[in-house]
């Protein structure tokens, strides 16, 4: 029997990568633990030489969203555990360059989002370990409930069941929430004041309609969104920002819709479909 100690760096927290880690040392027969620490992830792994290769042969198939700039492996005594943990977080908080970006809803969550007989049917703060908010809610690392925005939500009991069950997608998802214990959707007028509104998404989706501007606060900060189309209402928004001549984004629902304004190379719709979800800037149609 071998033990190893794997030290990751780089974008290697909020990207579930101690889930990963936690699948491939039960895959494996290993033992040991994962945790998040101030300065990356650190993996404690056991267990017979070809089942360590293999474990350290498949890191290199990591999630999408994770960007191993480092990884540092020294050999430790054999210490005789049984059984594969994810430990609480330690050590200080660490570098905030390897804080990830947002990650754009994966297929599984928007599945849920549109499915009536799905306990999260239309709520717009759905997320997992493969996406969801994470740059703008994190407060501190190493990355956790606790240090993020999401820490004034407590899991309700649903949740935390697939918080802490490893044959779970959202197994240690720090941002999962549902309706019954996650943050809401209100409407407020121009003056601040909180409208009562039964579906306060159909009051957005009306007034965009109907050519008014809504600010659209996320977990993280407001989008200023209007219909791109009308002119009177994309005049309106850059008075209102005092934005003259700078170009606003223009958002999507998918390919196929940006096809129709815009050229798309395949690298650039190989950006557009990518984790992260980065604007863009693409070449105008004629006459569009």
């Amino acid at each position: 029997m071998r033990r190893l100690r794997i030290h990751a760096i780089g974008v290697v927290q909020g990207v579930g990568f101690r889930p990963f880690i936690h699948e491939l040392a039960v895959r494996f027969g290993l033992s040991g633990f994962v945790r998040n620490e101030g300065d990356g992830v650190r993996i404690e792994v056991e267990g017979e030489p070809e089942a360590l290769h293999r474990f350290q042969e498949a890191l290199t198939v990591h999630p999408a969203a994770a960007r191993i700039a480092d990884l540092r492996v020294e050999e430790l005594a054999s210490h005789g555990d049984r059984g594969f943990t994810i430990e609480p977080s330690q050590g200080p908080s660490g570098d905030p360059n390897f804080i990830p970006a947002d990650i754009a809803t994966c297929p599984s969550c928007f599945r849920e989002l549109f499915d009536p007989a799905d306990r999260r049917h239309r709520y717009p703060f759905l997320s997992c370990s493969a996406c969801g908010p994470r740059f703008t809610v994190i407060s501190d690392i190493p990355y956790d409930r606790e240090r993020t925005t999401l820490a004034a939500f407590p899991l309700c009991p649903a949740c935390r069941r697939e918080y802490e069950d490893p044959a779970d997608r959202r197994f240690h998802a720090q941002t999962t929430a549902c309706p019954n214990c996650g943050p809401r959707l209100s409407v407020l007028d121009a003056k601040g004041c909180l409208l009562a509104m039964a579906d306060p998404i159909a009051v957005a989706v009306a007034a965009l309609t109907d050519g008014r501007l809504v600010a659209i606060k996320g977990l993280g900060g407001f989008h200023l969104a209007g219909d791109a189309r009308s002119e009177a209402t994309v005049a309106e928004l850059r008075l209102r920002k005092g934005r003259d001549a700078k170009p606003l984004a223009v958002m999507a629902s998918d390919l196929d819709a940006a096809r129709v304004i815009c050229e798309i190379s395949p690298l650039e719709a190989e950006l557009l479909q990518s984790p992260e979800r980065p604007i863009v800037l693409l070449r105008r149609r004629p006459g569009a």
